[in-house]
């Protein structure tokens, strides 16, 4: 898909030009959550559309991949309809979407999942005189 965007953006086909190398990016620190802004294009049913969305991620491409997925199900896009423009780690207070920045909040808490815990195979039973302890330290 490559040269079919080349020669939609440029006046570049496939014949007067040569692809030298194809590398993936990774990103420096794929353990920290960071905010991505993404510049993309879009072919709808009618029309041509440019579009600015904000993720949060720790990777670039988890980014690109929620971007695929939340234009599928709110405009209908197809992944081939879809063309990224730019891409850019964003700091805090470069970010426009409330979705993103109700995540900047220091004091943050969500709530405790208290999990039931496994019980051995042959102890299991379909029914129980108490209720499961769910308190963890």
């Amino acid at each position: 898909r490559f040269w079919y965007f080349m020669k939609k953006l440029n006046k570049a086909k496939r014949s007067g030009g040569e692809l030298l190398a194809v590398n993936e990016l990774y990103d420096r620190r794929p353990t920290q959550v960071k905010n991505y802004g993404v510049w993309l294009r879009y072919q709808s049913r009618t029309n041509t559309h440019n579009m600015y969305k904000e993720f949060r991620d720790v990777t670039i491409n988890g980014a690109v991949s929620k971007l695929y997925a939340e234009m599928a199900g709110r405009h209908r896009a197809q992944p081939g309809s879809i063309q990224i423009i730019n891409t850019a780690v964003l700091k805090a207070s470069e970010c426009k979407r409330d979705h993103v920045t109700e995540m900047h909040n220091s004091n943050l808490k969500f709530p405790v999942v208290r999990k039931v815990p496994v019980c051995n195979k042959k102890l299991r039973t379909t029914f129980k005189a108490k209720r499961p302890n769910t308190f963890v330290h």
